[in-house]
């Protein structure tokens, strides 16, 4: 798949079918998020493969938006850590990088992914925090539920002229 068509291509994934994901692809997933460009070349990040049932189903009752989570066969934990970043603030920034190239990369392999905020709710942050046994410099900044997908999507056209400024607003 060609960069753009997968940028222009990609839709949020909610509908799973039961088939794993084989472990290398969970690996060029993941390898594929860690390329991400990063503040200072710090790479904050660590990443959670959860496949557990009963920990995909505990995320699913403390995080409103995530019920699919009941069906999807893995979720990935996108975390930032604060010991690692030299430039405060900026895990945010990374972590997201890192989880754009993901959900590109689960595209590319035909697999659905749908990205789950988690910071800066702080109950979601606790939560999954706590279900997740994270530690205190650790936060959790989403989840990416990950599968093959039951659901089809036509590709959105979001392209708005209107929010086009040049040269000055």
């Amino acid at each position: 798949m060609e960069t753009m068509e997968a940028i222009l291509s990609r839709r949020s994934i909610r509908k799973f079918k039961p088939d794993a994901i084989p472990e290398d692809v969970v690996k060029n997933l993941l390898e594929a998020a860690m390329t991400a460009p990063s503040a200072g070349n710090q790479q904050p990040w660590h990443f959670i493969i959860i496949q557990d049932r009963k920990i995909l189903e505990g995320i699913a009752q403390v995080h409103p938006y995530a019920q699919m989570l009941k069906e999807a066969p893995l979720a990935i934990a996108v975390c930032g850590d604060m010991e690692k970043q030299v430039h405060e603030g900026y895990w945010i920034q990374d972590c997201s990088a890192a989880t754009e190239n993901l959900l590109l990369a689960a595209h590319d392999k035909g697999l659905g992914a749908v990205w789950l905020g988690v910071y800066p709710r702080e109950p979601r942050v606790l939560a999954i925090q706590q279900i997740l046994k994270l530690p205190d410099f650790v936060t959790c900044l989403c989840l990416v539920a990950l599968g093959y997908p039951a659901e089809e999507k036509p590709p959105a056209h979001r392209y708005l002229p209107e929010r086009v400024h040049k040269d000055c607003w």
